[in-house]
């Protein structure tokens, strides 16, 4: 058989692999000009400073849509944003299954109604250890300890080989809420010899040595934490995190206190949890309105926030300006969290607000208050002696992750290790080898109710504007070149002083520039209009000491 025409399992990553967040793979099988496709998680990542008004960035899923016809389905492992965020956005395109377990599924349907999206995808519910098929593909989900209930790592079984895609996970004994990592089920894999196995594998802590801590430690702190405080406590966490809430309500209860709950996304992901049978045994929780009839010493508040976003409950706290709550000084607040890379200065200074207005305040830099989902290099290693790959694939992580990653995998003798960015194609098998920038692939910007490509965004406008500020002068002039009506001026982001008025300045260049001109040559509105330009930018430059964006409307009456 021609190479070209012999089966190939290829894995190709769209996103997650390079970066943090936005994660989004696809498996194909089949000869190279007739092959199949599934995709695992469709995730988003978070826009910072650097994209004023951009709220969510995904994968480009240009690659896919040019085979649509051969793309059978998605398949998520867990409900972290950055694994499922983008599904009603990107999906509903392709018109194909989805795959989830209960918990997803229902996060899914929460998210498309409190967005209130209208287009829909065809959800099935997959159970851990319950394989399906999916064209030439067996899948069977495995169940993993993670800080999201029913995570997954995906076993993808092809007639020339199989993908363990572990997802997000980590080797926790003792979770809380969710079932631990399924040791037994990896060693089994690990065990059958029919057919080889390659690992594509979570690099997020492939830095740290060691092993992650378990939740069930965290349970403990909180515990202590909360019985010792004299005043009340407040605890903000990831809203997604159950297991945390759970080690919360738990330790409040044991403490004789009682909980309330503040912010959308703790109130919808609890009653999601408790729906499915997740919260059974714990007392009540109570809404912000009942906080203040609360005695001091009896109350435990979990709210969002745990981030620094702005209108989230712990920041209008940190503020005073929230409606019903307020910390006074005394009250111990515990960041159960820490601060994804590009918030560190939102979450310090809803910090500081909070000092200043004397709450003690205790972070996982004094206590151990918070604990990764991700593994360690101990637990890579663990994984590795248990599923025995004869190829390994990190992802999920940026350079110095995947890097790291690599090398531990070398290092403990795997035979293949294929490192791979974000557009590579990666033969799995056989022959496993990877092909840079073989796959089209970008980013796609949510910029409020419209999706659209980086150049489509007009961020570049935006950032021109926040650094220059804006200029915009209109005038009239009749066929003469002469002035018959202003220049009328809208100046946005400039700095005025008490010495100069910024408009006068402006006015007057336009003045003295239309004087100096001949009149054949101010007759023409668009000479006129480049000589106005040109004399606004560089006067307010010598003013300013930067030079502005200018606009200028030369109208012939």
């Amino acid at each position: 058989m021609a190479k070209n025409q012999r089966d190939e399992l290829v894995f190709v990553p769209l996103g997650g692999v390079g970066e943090i967040g936005m994660n989004m793979a696809a498996y194909g099988f089949g000869p190279e000009k007739h092959r199949k496709w599934i995709v695992v998680d469709c995730g988003v990542s978070f826009g910072g400073p650097d994209l004023p008004g951009i709220e969510l960035i995904m994968a480009n899923p240009e690659f896919l849509e040019e085979r649509a016809d051969d793309v059978l389905a998605l398949i998520l492992t867990h409900s972290h944003e950055d694994h499922y965020g983008a599904v009603l956005d990107l999906w509903p395109v392709f018109d194909k299954p989805v795959y989830a377990t209960p918990f997803t599924a229902a996060m899914l349907a929460a998210k498309r109604a409190g967005d209130g999206i209208v287009e829909n995808v065809d959800v099935r519910i997959m159970q851990p250890g319950r394989p399906f098929e999916v064209g030439p593909f067996t899948i069977e989900a495995i169940n993993v300890a993670h800080s999201i209930p029913e995570s997954n790592s995906l076993l993808i079984t092809t007639p020339i080989g199989r993908a363990l895609h572990t997802g997000d996970w980590k080797l926790d004994p003792t979770p809380v809420v969710n079932a631990p990592t399924n040791v037994a089920r990896l060693e089994q894999i690990g065990q059958d010899t029919s057919s080889p196995l390659a690992l594509i594998c979570d690099s997020t802590n492939a830095m740290k040595d060691g092993e992650s801590p378990s939740e069930t430690e965290i349970g403990q702190t909180l515990e202590r934490l909360i019985a010792e405080a004299p005043h009340r406590v407040a605890v903000t966490t990831f809203a997604s995190n159950v297991g945390r809430v759970v080690s919360i309500v738990r330790a409040a209860h044991k403490a004789g206190r009682q909980v309330v709950l503040s912010g959308r996304s703790l109130h919808r992901i609890m009653g999601i949890a408790r729906e499915l049978g997740m919260l059974e045994g714990l007392p009540t929780l109570h809404d912000q309105d009942v906080y203040r009839s609360i005695p001091r010493d009896k109350c435990v508040l979990i709210c969002t926030g745990s981030q620094g976003e702005a209108r989230a409950a712990i920041a209008r706290i940190a503020r005073g300006d929230h409606p019903v709550i307020d910390l006074n000084a005394g009250d111990r607040m515990i960041f159960s969290s820490w601060a994804i890379p590009g918030n560190e200065r939102e979450v310090n200074d809803i910090q500081n607000l909070l000092i200043d207005n004397g709450v003690e305040l205790i972070t996982r830099n004094d206590a151990l208050v918070h604990v990764t989902g991700h593994p360690r290099r101990g637990e890579l290693r663990k994984l590795y002696s248990l599923v025995k790959p004869a190829v390994l694939v990190p992802v999920h992580g940026e350079a110095m992750h995947l890097e790291a990653h690599a090398k531990l995998g070398r290092d403990e003798g795997i035979a293949n290790v294929c490192e791979a960015r974000n557009g590579d194609l990666v033969r799995l098998f056989p022959e496993p080898m990877a092909f840079p920038a073989e796959v089209r692939t970008g980013e796609l910007y949510l910029d409020g109710l419209v999706l659209c490509t980086p150049d489509e965004s007009g961020v570049r406008g935006r950032r021109r504007l926040s650094f220059g500020g804006m200029v915009v002068a209109s005038l009239c002039v009749n066929g003469n070149g002469q002035v018959v009506s202003g220049p009328d001026l809208v100046i946005e982001g400039l700095p005025e002083t008490e010495d100069e008025s910024l408009a006068e300045l402006i006015e007057g260049t336009v003045a003295n520039t239309i004087k100096s001109m001949p009149p054949k040559r101010r007759s023409d509105t668009e000479v006129l209009n480049s000589a106005l330009f040109k004399a606004i930018r560089n006067e307010v430059n010598a003013f300013w000491g930067r030079k502005p964006n200018v606009t200028v409307f030369v109208h012939r009456v």
